[in-house]
């Protein structure tokens, strides 16, 4: 569900009840007062307004709202939130929740053409509960990628749902294709995308083992905060074993409209991915290649 059909919903819900209370107090005989209904209507923007009664540096207020999306100069109503900044978070963690717990959409998977495959997280439950189920692909997902994925290759890349299905849904088709593009440009081999349900980001260490190509990235939902659902990241290693550890990961997050553009991302990705495959490294290693230059 988007901004404008929850605040439709939203002044709908508003709405229904001023017409509740009129007709309460007209049964009372209490005289109806005439009211503008635009006036009635709370409208729900992302652009941070001032709600701060007579603040005492407003400018510093209003800077403060440029640089960050935190819930900065809301307001109060005596020791309260004011209706609109309440209403408001409580649609921000609505979204959250619905990031975590719904799949992504079959369409945008379909459109994508991406093959899917499954951890051994059978379920939502399990996939929170227990982290190595989403590490590792169930029996039928290594037994597809074994026949038919594409092996040898410098780049396989792979989409995770991870924690938020939104962030997946936001940004892939404008990502995807432009690391692909990237790719394409610079003359690096890449084996076909596959999307991968309740995946964590190391399974992207059982998909090199089996494809067996120098890097995989994981294009992944971030966990969603109320600031944003749709935030994305890319994890990058390069030929992962037994031994690798966080540090031997590169990552670029904060990946949406709001932060680094898809687009802009992808350009990103696929600059750092020609500079792996150059050094054969990522992480820490990556960064002291870089470093000696």
């Amino acid at each position: 569900m988007n901004q404008t059909e929850i605040t439709k919903i939203v002044n709908e819900v508003l709405q229904e009840l001023n017409k509740t209370k009129a007709s309460n107090e007209n049964k009372e005989g209490v005289p109806l007062k005439k009211t503008d209904s635009a006036a009635d209507i709370i409208d729900f923007t992302e652009q941070a307004e001032m709600a701060v009664d007579e603040p005492k540096n407003k400018d510093t207020i209003q800077h403060a709202q440029k640089i960050t999306p935190a819930r900065i100069g809301i307001g109060r109503s005596g020791t309260r939130m004011k209706t609109k900044s309440y209403l408001q978070f409580r649609i921000d963690h609505a979204a959250a929740q619905d990031a975590v717990l719904k799949d992504v959409e079959p369409d945008m998977i379909k459109e994508l053409n991406l093959p899917v495959l499954q951890t051994k997280a059978e379920d939502m439950e399990t996939y929170l509960m227990d982290l190595e189920a989403g590490r590792t692909l169930n029996d039928e997902s290594i037994r597809w990628l074994k026949e038919n994925g594409e092996k040898g290759k410098q780049i396989q890349i792979i989409i995770c749902d991870g924690l938020s299905s939104t962030a997946v849904e936001s940004n892939t088709r404008d990502l995807l294709p432009a690391i692909v593009q990237g790719l394409s440009l610079k003359g690096i081999t890449y084996a076909k995308p596959l999307f991968v349900k309740r995946s964590r980001v190391w399974v992207q260490d059982h998909v090199a083992k089996i494809v067996d190509s120098d890097i995989v990235i994981s294009l992944i939902g971030e966990r969603p905060g109320l600031a944003t659902a749709e935030s994305l990241s890319a994890y990058m290693v390069y030929r992962p074993g037994e031994h690798t550890v966080e540090a031997d990961r590169t990552v670029i997050s904060n990946i949406h409209k709001g932060g680094l553009s898809p687009v802009e991302a992808g350009a990103h990705l696929a600059d750092l991915l020609e500079q792996m495959l150059q050094y054969k490294a990522s992480g820490v290693q990556l960064v002291k290649h870089r470093n000696k230059k």
